[in-house]
């Protein structure tokens, strides 16, 4: 997702790859596909005509796993009129804003103009106004609109098209880069403005079908069909908060902050980002859930500002080597508490180092960016029940949420004991030991368990995995340790790491 291709796309490299952020300006370059050879022809076919009654008469033939889905048939028949339904909820944006450079101080002379080198000598701001596209959607037929932040950030003027191409001025209701969701108003709503219907993101099946709608490269109005690919993408390294819907529905550069529909033109999902390794469409696209959308949109409206919920864990993924050590083998569903902080509420609710959390507030959690979300989307003071295992046994309590924000007078959620906030850090222990496979020739030390992404800890060179075994030539075994002796230093701070079976120093700046 580029926030202008005048600067350069935003991008973020993973595995190789490149994940885009997918506001554009409103002119980009790109490749064409290459055309087919003029010497190459495919045979005639003559076309034979469809009985699209049959349909009606398929019956199941193969159990449980192969039995047809009827009524999504139904509805891919009449896709047309889903998409004419859902296109007059979709916006285009386009952005403008002032962006100030220096210009030379020879100007156009050979000799710099006059006076002798320009005026004073130097060079002159200059200003130039700086465009960009992004797409949006109607939620509120009283003018609101959501898209992703990047798409509107920094922006002096909004203007919405509507898909019969009138235009109007938008404000700005609030923002949540956390998310990277925005919510605008219509400065002047007309009385034919038409909201979208919210889907229940929740419910959606691997492989069901989605369309995405949407502005890319300014070719407005279009629409990309495909599928569900995956659930619940976390740690992408995009933004704070992810439960990504992954699909192969094409977006571009111009498609952030449009709808994702399912098969009945419910919003399911705001399209986000691409993971490409070319900045373009490659296959894989996100799009933030509608679920997590409602949530930050409610927040926006009502207290310009999110709100989030507070548990007061370190977790980590439930692997099937850290389930062994645990004693719960053969267990893939739920995530590890790797620390519990003092007077939270996850203490509060009697939760303990190496407990497994399967569910919160009802609903199953997968993977530690899972339970984030859960708990972030819940307002302070929630009472919620969570559900956890304890060797074997499975255990159940309630408790209130506390605050983000207060948290972060402390320390930042998952950031127990650490020095540094966004780091989550964890004293060795044998289940540690045999997850990352440290040797025992490595007696003692504190693993690097997290580190939150757009956190001060993220500008450090540590990483997952890393164990600290000593901290300004002293041996550490605990959070407590590091912090101690980090906090010590003044510039910098020399720390001994044991990573991938090598030990190591490194100077890290203490801010």
């Amino acid at each position: 997702m580029e926030k202008t291709m005048e600067t350069g796309e935003k991008l973020m490299r993973k595995a190789g790859s490149v994940i885009a952020l997918l506001a554009a300006t409103s002119v980009a370059c790109f490749q064409p596909e290459s055309a087919p050879d003029p010497e190459v022809s495919a045979p005639a076919v003559e076309e034979a005509p469809v009985d699209l009654s049959a349909l009606q008469k398929i019956e199941p033939t193969g159990g449980a796993d192969l039995r047809v889905n009827q009524a999504e048939m139904a509805m891919r028949l009449e896709l047309p009129d889903m998409v004419a339904q859902v296109m007059p909820s979709v916006v285009g944006i386009h952005t403008e804003r002032a962006v100030r450079q220096r210009s030379s101080p020879f100007g156009r002379s050979p000799f710099g103009g006059h006076p002798f080198f320009g005026p004073r000598g130097g060079p002159q701001p200059q200003e130039r106004v700086q465009e960009g596209i992004g797409s949006g959607v109607i939620v509120d037929a009283e003018g609101v609109v959501i898209t992703n932040n990047h798409v509107i950030e920094g922006a002096d003027t909004i203007t919405l098209t509507l898909h019969d191409g009138r235009e109007f001025e938008a404000e700005v209701v609030g923002t949540d880069p956390q998310s990277d969701i925005a919510v605008l108003r219509f400065k002047e709503a007309p009385a034919d403005l038409k909201a979208i219907v919210f889907g229940d993101s929740d419910s959606l099946r691997l492989a069901e079908s989605v369309v995405a709608i949407g502005n890319p490269f300014g070719l407005s109005s279009t629409v990309t069909l495909g599928i569900v690919s995956a659930k619940g993408r976390g740690n992408m390294g995009i933004v704070d908060y992810e439960d990504f819907i992954q699909t192969d529905a094409a977006i571009n550069p111009g498609n952030s902050g449009g709808p994702l529909v399912n098969l009945r033109g419910e919003l399911v999902g705001i399209n986000t980002a691409i993971l490409s390794k070319s900045g373009g469409y490659q296959g894989v696209s996100l799009a933030i859930p509608s679920t997590m959308v409602q949530g930050v949109m409610r927040g926006l409206i009502e207290e310009g500002r999110v709100s989030r919920g507070w548990l007061g864990v370190a977790i980590q993924e439930l692997t099937p080597r850290l389930a062994e050590a645990l004693g719960e083998s053969g267990r893939r569903q739920g995530v590890v508490v790797s620390d519990v902080q003092p007077e939270s509420p996850a203490e509060r609710a009697g939760l303990q180092r190496g407990d497994i959390i399967t569910a919160i507030a009802g609903r199953s959690v997968d993977s530690p960016a899972e339970l984030r979300n859960r708990v972030g989307m819940n307002q302070p003071g929630t009472e919620v029940e969570i559900t956890f295992v304890r060797q074997g046994q499975e255990m159940k309590g309630r408790l209130a949420l506390g605050s983000v924000d207060e948290a972060q007078g402390a320390s930042a959620p998952g950031s127990v004991g650490a020095p540094v906030e966004g780091l989550s850090l964890q004293a060795l222990d044998q289940g540690l030991r045999a997850q990352l496979r440290i040797p025992a020739a490595v007696r003692e030390g504190v693993v690097v368990t997290e580190i939150e992404p757009g956190s001060p800890a993220a500008r450090l060179r540590l990483r997952p995995g890393d164990v600290i075994l000593e901290v300004n030539r002293r041996s550490v075994s605990s959070p407590h340790d590091v912090s101690k002796h980090w906090e010590a230093s003044r510039a910098q701070v020399l720390v001994l790491l044991y990573r991938q079976g090598a030990t190591i120093f490194m100077t890290l700046p203490v801010d």
